[in-house]
């Protein structure tokens, strides 16, 4: 172990002692033959526990960030709390996930799976009046970015975790992280997590990936987190099956279907005839006189939506009632020495655009290039994932105005383009998730209309000289 640490300081072998690393060769022939023998037997053994990167979480953001990084050749171990498949809200994708998906190089698996193929958004006023459908291929190509998909996440989050697998990385599931390691000048260098035998290990690594989604690990124990008091909300949801859906090409569309205090439910069309349905506002008025059990909560915003109660009034429903809090939150950092937040372990946002799964994707493919590159440069320092942190927090940022502009009583997308017409184009790019484009344009056209928040300024890397 000794020879081991000496070598990796050398970088003669990468911190999992399965690459020769050095950019010379050693000073001599024993020199080699060290390094060799003790990558040799770190191969075979194993028995250090020690691996190039540790992702903590096997959601979209960390399957996607560990398949990029095995498929380059580094050593990755996912570690997971639950046994996949598992269940998990949020299912709708938008156009822009294709890119990520395109990547990962899962496009025609995606298009010979059973998920329902989504072509539109449509919205719909209290009293049942509807707008036109939105057509993504209006705008954008129709074999490609246009088409996207309605998927139940059990199995696509299970399609993207053995795919990483697939790759090389190794996965443990039912395996709880319980700690970061860090060394005595306070980096982390890996995770202690309990499997399920109820063993509790320490797994080492030059760099650890937090991807644990809203419960964002690292974010909470550091005391990075902040709140975005205007975008509290809270969701109630479940599942009919039999529910009206649109035929053709609109069988997939999105439905956003308003209710008062400028709340919202959503309707997904899934397979086998099902159909995800929620609502979301301000927990004051979900809670209203009283009302705090979920399915008393559900069944009486129902009829806050004339399009909502006849379309459901066909169906059943199945299944439980579900209640969670849809609080946006952000990181100060996203990341310091030896750890990176990926995903909604950054930021998490409010889900009413449904830009979760493409950021989480977009973020874990980000972090696996510049990890890549990282290594290759034989630098992990924190400074290396400012773009990272920057491309990523320029994504939230854009949405994020989109978001309070969405909640503010007197906006509405249809007021914006009778008053700029020209603001339809740019509405409809970041809305399907090509969020790095410079709108500030737009932005001052919605400022006619509505304030906007201030951009937060945070998410670069927590480095040394700023402590």
């Amino acid at each position: 172990a000794t020879s081991y640490a000496w070598a990796a300081r050398r970088r003669w072998v990468s911190p999992s002692g399965l690459r020769f690393l050095c950019d010379n060769e050693p000073a001599s022939n024993q020199e080699r033959f060290s390094i060799f023998i003790i990558a040799d037997f770190m191969r075979d053994s194993r028995m250090s526990n020690t691996y190039d990167v540790i992702a903590i979480g096997g959601g979209p953001a960390g399957s996607s960030a560990a398949a990029i990084l095995a498929e380059y050749g580094h050593r990755v171990l996912v570690l997971e709390r639950e046994k996949f498949p598992r269940y998990h809200i949020g299912e709708s994708l938008i156009p822009f996930t294709f890119q990520p998906l395109e990547r990962l190089g899962l496009i025609e698996k995606m298009r010979r799976s059973h998920f329902v193929k989504k072509y539109s958004v449509r919205f719909i006023d209290p009293n049942g009046s509807s707008s036109q459908p939105f057509y993504f291929f209006n705008r954008y190509d129709r074999e490609t970015i246009a088409q996207t998909w309605q998927v139940l996440r059990s199995e696509f989050d299970e399609m993207l975790l053995n795919h990483a697998r697939d790759k090389g990385a190794e996965v443990r599931e039912e395996t709880k992280v319980t700690g970061l390691l860090r060394d005595e000048a306070d980096k982390v260098i890996g995770v202690r997590a309990i499997g399920p035998d109820g063993v509790e290990t320490e797994y080492h690594a030059p760099i650890t990936l937090d991807c644990t989604g809203k419960e964002a690990y690292a974010m909470v124990r550091n005391g990075w987190r902040v709140r975005d008091p205007f975008l509290s909300k809270v969701a109630v949801w479940t599942y009919y099956r039999g529910a009206k859906r649109a035929e053709g090409i609109d069988e997939g569309e999105t439905i956003v279907a308003y209710v008062r205090e400028k709340g919202w439910f959503w309707y997904i069309p899934q397979h086998d005839d099902m159909v995800s349905v929620g609502v979301v506002a301000e927990g004051k008025y979900l809670s209203r006189d009283g009302v705090r059990d979920p399915e008393q909560i559900f069944q009486r915003e129902i009829e806050e939506n004339a399009w909502i109660k006849d379309s459901l009034a066909v169906g059943q429903q199945v299944g439980d009632y579900y209640v969670t809090s849809e609080y946006t939150q952000h990181s100060r950092h996203c990341g310091s020495d030896g750890l990176l937040l990926v995903g909604d372990a950054f930021a998490f946002l409010d889900p009413v655009f449904s830009s979760g799964v493409m950021l989480a994707m977009k973020s874990g493919v980000l972090v696996g290039e510049e990890l890549h590159r990282a290594f290759g440069e034989n630098d992990l320092s924190p400074k290396q994932f400012t773009h990272y942190a920057r491309t990523i927090r320029k994504s939230v940022e854009n949405m994020r105005k989109l978001v309070y502009a969405f909640y503010e009583q007197d906006f509405s997308f249809s007021d914006l383009i009778k008053r700029h017409p020209d603001a339809a184009g740019p509405v409809a790019d970041c809305l399907s998730g090509d969020m790095n484009k410079d709108y500030s344009e737009l932005w001052d056209q919605i400022r006619e209309i509505v304030p906007l928040p201030d951009e937060l300024g945070v998410g670069d890397p927590l480095v040394a000289c700023s402590v």
